[in-house]
């Protein structure tokens, strides 16, 4: 651990306090911290820099930029955190900036799928293969009530209604889900509900369905420990929880190009974030790998929440 007395010396000062309690729950670029703080990029930086070399906050690679976190184990600096909050007379308006900040991203995003509804499954989309959908339907011990989360345009819904009793779509994308439903209309598929609704908020009651499906949609979610914690809440006691996504890779235009917040994930970084939330029995595999630049590889993973 850092010298005390260096990190003491660190936080003395109020504004990398405001950083800290900012970066205590999410992770944020300098950008966003300008933003939220109104300060000039060459402050943030320096307060950053100092903060880093107190072991206090780490940082990630993200596209063009860097994420910061607060990187802080210790349980006594946690409450000299907590008690900072309450006295700290800008801590409170810090959070309202910062969630109005996180809205943005999140908006960012739902713009992208707005502006392809309805010709999404027309167009490329990375990790989307008929195999890996095959890989996972073998899976799948009809009949059963399904969740269908972060659903685009319910191509996938439709496949599922055929043999379920009844599939629960979500998407964060009005767009999309208004596609969809016309999609189930001409289809005349009556079994299938689109919600609007994010993935780390499920419009879903708790233990209602048997199994949930993240169909190259969990790299979409801000927070995909959190997303996979609505799915735990919303399976009844014996469901089945089933990802395909994308294993983690380095073409960085999937961000710009497909809005994409992660990379992709490693077999070890699903297990451990299905482990964690509760799933047992969980199993991950590699199913496909493209053959065409950058050859994106999809990943499967399921678990199962106890009896």
């Amino acid at each position: 651990m850092p010298s005390i007395v260096k990190i003491l010396r660190v936080v003395a000062d109020p504004n990398r306090l405001r950083i800290l309690l900012l970066l205590r729950g999410e992770e944020l670029s300098v950008a966003e911290l300008q933003e939220i703080l109104v300060m000039g990029q060459s402050t943030i930086s320096t307060h950053l820099s100092q903060l880093k070399q107190a072991g206090l906050v780490e940082d990630r690679r993200t596209g063009k930029s860097n994420l910061y976190r607060l990187d802080i184990a210790d349980v006594t600096l946690a409450g000299l955190l907590t008690q900072a909050r309450e006295e700290i007379p800008e801590a409170a308006s810090d959070q309202a900036a910062m969630r109005r900040v996180l809205k943005k991203r999140k908006d960012k995003m739902r713009s992208f799928f707005d502006s392809v509804a309805g010709r999404l499954g027309k167009d490329y989309v990375p990790g989307k293969s008929w195999k890996s959908l095959a890989e996972a339907l073998l899976r799948l011990l009809p009949p059963m009530v399904i969740a269908d989360l972060g659903a685009g345009e319910g191509t996938f819904a439709l496949l599922l209604v055929q043999r379920a009793k009844k599939v629960i779509a979500v998407d964060t994308s009005a767009k999309m889900i208004e596609v969809a439903r016309e999609q189930a209309l001409r289809h005349g598929v009556e079994n299938v509900e689109y919600r609007l609704g994010d993935m780390e908020e499920v419009p879903i009651d708790d233990a209602s369905v048997d199994l949930v499906f993240f169909s190259q949609s969990l790299h979409h979610a801000l927070h995909p420990a959190r997303a996979i914690d609505e799915a735990f809440r919303i399976l009844s006691p014996g469901g089945r929880i089933v990802i395909l996504d994308l294993v983690r890779h380095r073409f960085e235009e999937a961000r710009e190009l497909y809005a994409d917040e992660w990379l992709g994930f490693s077999e070890a970084e699903l297990e451990t974030m299905l482990e964690k939330t509760g799933f047992t029995n969980v199993q991950t595999s590699v199913v496909h790998k493209e053959p065409e630049t950058p050859q994106f590889q999809t990943l499967l993973a399921v678990g199962d929440k106890a009896s």
